[in-house]
Parts: structure tokens; C-alpha cells; sequence
């Protein structure tokens, strides 16, 4: 793996990058006028055609670095693009930044995720689309069905390695990997560069050109931070105060889902309007709380690390580590959710003395001591609102019986749902366009024939015909009509 001299072209913004004029005015109408330095670097290299490992922080524009280059290349070809990410919001807010930059060259896209139906997302693939956009386990369960097929991808991307090897997608990438073609473009980008993402690179990447924006465990350049040693029990506390010293948008973040939940109760009793994000959540209740998030309907959003890689808002003024993190490099992941873009940002770390260890793994990761702040006056505790008793079902009657047996709905055999049309995530321009410019129209393509009689008559073959006796088991290593065959 070569480094990249990191040797630009002397032109400002993004021109002198190799980038097309038509990109360059969806750019500056898009009022993006000076690249990040990931973008300056890897913009260049990936127009090319060459693998690449871009190691920068969170926030730093990373999207724009791998996309423009993407819908550029893909634009002058007939072959594919795939994006792998971690999360499902994170694959959401690729897809959304794609098309802001893709609309106008005619891009389409397929989102492939967990937590929606299989059927949409068929739909969206049989629309022959540009880029497929998945996290791995979805994937994967597109591949065993075979609706998908990778035999055209001709650029494939990995977004947050280092955060799907930590989730344990490293078999699941392994069989995508497998899938792909061997002669395509692949670029890598992690915000940490462990050893098993050097030997991911190794392994199924072509002599890549590593573009290191700064090193392992460097935190947001504009970030201040800040350390309070408090007892377990006066956290909650400690919050309360916390929220009434800052009045801008906060995002608190928790080791785990049942911490996140009360947490969240908490927040409430005190006043603040607050929403959840974690693995529990389902994707619309996920959406709902990043959208609420984003227009200031919640002022405090409580999430879990896992969740965290899809929080993508701009303007967080606070990040609070509730819960110190187990592992060092999820503290960077952290307090990056602020000072994105080149903005302003606090984050503030509540530890126990029992977690002195920690906080000295993230001192030794970010080479730089966290400032302790002596602790304030506390408010006084509050109870925390009680959660209602779950209902069960009640298995029988007020007399002893069952009660009566629900009608079953009527079947509907394929093609009687008459006015129905999947909403899948694929997208697209609506008309024609000019000659030359963006992407072609393609052709969907051909549906293959289902299996069974009829799928094989359809094929040109005969469909079996059954004698109507029942089947017969071999025993044995002779032949049928060996001493050992008879049948059952």
C-alpha cells in the first residue's frame, strides 16, 4: 500500500481535480466551493481508476470523496456501483447526499437494508439501477435468494470498515467480496486503521494509494472537551445541570439500549423534549427521531454507539458521553458527531472513578490529556416516572372458553392486488434528457422465469410427470437393482 505524496494542483476549489464541467456547476450550485482535505486528496486518485484507503476522522466529507468520482466513471460506462455501510441511516444519508449531486446526470439508486420488506427493494433492483446502495447482512440475504446479482459492479465501496469488522461483518464481507468481480475499482474508508483493515486492503485490493488525512485516534480540530468525575448515581444529576447550561441541540450517547431508554425518561421529566436511537428502535422510529432531531422538534437525542455511525446533523452543539465507552476509538467516533465541517463543538465525558482506566486508553489514543472540570452544584434527585405493566393477551375467556377463532383473510393469488406498486427506495429523473450529458436510459431487466412446471415449460423443458407410486430409498452402495436395493 503506497501512500499518497498528498502533491495537489495549485487551483482553488475543485477545479484542477479531474473533475467534468457539468460536475463542477452541480457543485458551485450546490455551494460547495472548497473541498475537504480527504476530498482534495482522494478525488483525484479515484477519477483514475486506482484502489484507494482514505483514513480520515468522522465528518470530514468522505461521502463527496468517493461519490463524485463514482457517478463520474459510472456515467461513461455501463457497469454498477456498490456501496457497503454499517447502518441502515447511514445507508440513508449516502443514498440522500448521492442524489443531491446525481439528480441532474439522471442517477438512480437501489437502498438494500434491514428492517423493510423484500419486495420494494426487488422492485428497485429489476430498475437495473446505477449504484446499489446495502448494508452487509441485507445483502447477504439478496444473494441467497439470488434477487441481486454483482456481476456487474464495476466500483465498489466500504464505508466504515473499521465500524462493520467491529460489528462483526467480517465473514459477510468476505462472501461479498467473493461475489464481485475480479477486475473492478475498490476504495476502503475507515476513520482508525487497525491491523485487520490493512489486511482487508491486502487481501482484496489492487496496490491502493493510501490517503491518511491525519493519524489514528486524531479527535475534530475545533472540539473542546471536557471531563467531570462523578458517582454512578449522580450522573443523572450532573445531565440535568449539564442541559440547563446549554441550551443548543445535545446528543447524549449511552453503552446500551436499556440505558438509552431511561436516559430518555429522564430527559423528560426534566423538561426537554428528547427521542431514542438504538438497535430496538425500528427503522421508521429511527427516521422519526433523526428527522425530529435535524428540524429541532427533539432537542436531545439519546443513542448507543452502534446506532451512532448514522448521525449525519450538522449543528450539535454538545455531545455528552454519558457512559464512557469500552473501546478508545468509539470516543472518537463520539465527540466527532460535533465540529463537522469545519464548525464549532463541545464534548463533555461523565466518569466514575472506577473508570479511570478508560479515560487513560482514550488519553493514550488521542495523545493528549481530557481537562478535568470540578464538578458544580447539583440539583436536587428526581424519580424517575414509572413504566406502565405489560399486557398479555388473555389465553381464555371470562367464562373458561377460548375466545372465538378470528376469521381468516381472504388469499390473494399474484397479480389480484390490482393498483398495487411497490414503493421501493429507487429513484430517478422523470423526462428525457440531453444527448451525452449524465446517465443513459436503461432497460430493466428481463424478469427470469419462476421455477416449476411452469417455469420449465416456459424454458423449453418438459415438466416432470409423477407415476403416482410412492418414492423409493437406496440402501446401500449397489446399484437399483443390486441384492441390497428394495424399496420402502
Amino acid at each position: 500500500m503506497s501512500p499518497h505524496s498528498g502533491n495537489t494542483p495549485a487551483e482553488t476549489g475543485f477545479h484542477g481535480l479531474g473533475i467534468a464541467p457539468a460536475f463542477l456547476e452541480i457543485l458551485a450550485r450546490m455551494q460547495f466551493v472548497q473541498p475537504t482535505p480527504i476530498q482534495r486528496q482522494s478525488i483525484p486518485v479515484a477519477i483514475q481508476g486506482k484502489d484507494v484507503v482514505g483514513i480520515a476522522q468522522t465528518g470530514t466529507g468522505k461521502t463527496l470523496a468517493f461519490g463524485i468520482p463514482m457517478i463520474q466513471r459510472l456515467a461513461q460506462s455501463k457497469g454498477q456501483g456498490l456501496v457497503v455501510l454499517p447502518t441502515r441511516e447511514l445507508a440513508l444519508q449516502v443514498d440522500e447526499m448521492l442524489h443531491r449531486v446525481g439528480d441532474g446526470l439522471g442517477l438512480r439508486t437501489a437502498v438494500l437494508i434491514g428492517g423493510m420488506s423484500l419486495g420494494p427493494q426487488v422492485a428497485a433492483i429489476r430498475q437495473n439501477p446505477h449504484i446499489v446502495i446495502a448494508t452487509p447482512g441485507r445483502l447477504i440475504d439478496h444473494l441467497n435468494q439470488k434477487t441481486v446479482l454483482l456481476d456487474r459492479v464495476q466500483i465498489a465501496v466500504l464505508d466504515e470498515a473499521d465500524r462493520m469488522l467491529d460489528m462483526g461483518f467480517a465473514p459477510q464481507i468476505q462472501r461479498i467480496f467473493q461475489t464481485l468481480p475480479r477486475e473492478r475499482q475498490t476504495m476502503l474508508f475507515s476513520a482508525t486503521m487497525p491491523p485487520e483493515i490493512t489486511a482487508m486492503a491486502t487481501r482484496y485490493m489492487k496496490l491502493p494509494i493510501r490517503v491518511e488525512i491525519a493519524p489514528p485516534g486524531t479527535t475534530a480540530e475545533r472540539v473542546s472537551q471536557e471531563l467531570f468525575i462523578v458517582q454512578r448515581d449522580k450522573k443523572l444529576q450532573m445531565l440535568e445541570r449539564l442541559l440547563t447550561d446549554y441550551q443548543g441541540s445535545t446528543l447524549v450517547f449511552s453503552r446500551t439500549k436499556h440505558g438509552a431508554r431511561k436516559i430518555a425518561r429522564a430527559v423528560r421529566t426534566m423538561g426537554h423534549t428528547s427521542a431514542e436511537l438504538h438497535a430496538n428502535r425500528s427503522l421508521n422510529q429511527r427516521r422519526e427521531a433523526l428527522d425530529g432531531f435535524k428540524t429541532g422538534k427533539y432537542r436531545v437525542l439519546i443513542a448507543t454507539d452502534i446506532a451512532s455511525r448514522g448521525i449525519d446533523v450538522t449543528g450539535i452543539e454538545l455531545v455528552i458521553n454519558y457512559d464512557v465507552p469500552t473501546n478508545a476509538e468509539d470516543y472518537v467516533h463520539r465527540i466527532g458527531r460535533t465540529a463537522r465541517a469545519g464548525a464549532g463543538g463541545h464534548a463533555i465525558t461523565l466518569a466514575t472513578p472506577e473508570e479511570r482506566g478508560a479515560v487513560r486508553d482514550i488519553e493514550r489514543l488521542t495523545r493528549k490529556a481530557l481537562p478535568i472540570s470540578a464538578v458544580p452544584e447539583l440539583p436536587p434527585a428526581r424519580a424517575l416516572p414509572q413504566l406502565p405493566p405489560r399486557q398479555f393477551p388473555q389465553r381464555r375467556g371470562q367464562q373458561g372458553r377460548r375466545p372465538p377463532v378470528r376469521p381468516a383473510s381472504p388469499k390473494f393469488q399474484r397479480g389480484e392486488q390490482a393498483g398495487y406498486r411497490p414503493q421501493g427506495f429507487s429513484r430517478g429523473p422523470n423526462g428525457p434528457r440531453p444527448q451525452g450529458q449524465g446517465f443513459q436510459p436503461r432497460e430493466p431487466r428481463p424478469a427470469r422465469p419462476a421455477g416449476g412446471p411452469q417455469g420449465q415449460q416456459e424454458r423449453g423443458a418438459q415438466p416432470r410427470r409423477h407415476s403416482g407410486q410412492p418414492p423409493q430409498k437406496r440402501r446401500g452402495r449397489f446399484p437399483p437393482d443390486g441384492p441390497m436395493y428394495r424399496p420402502w
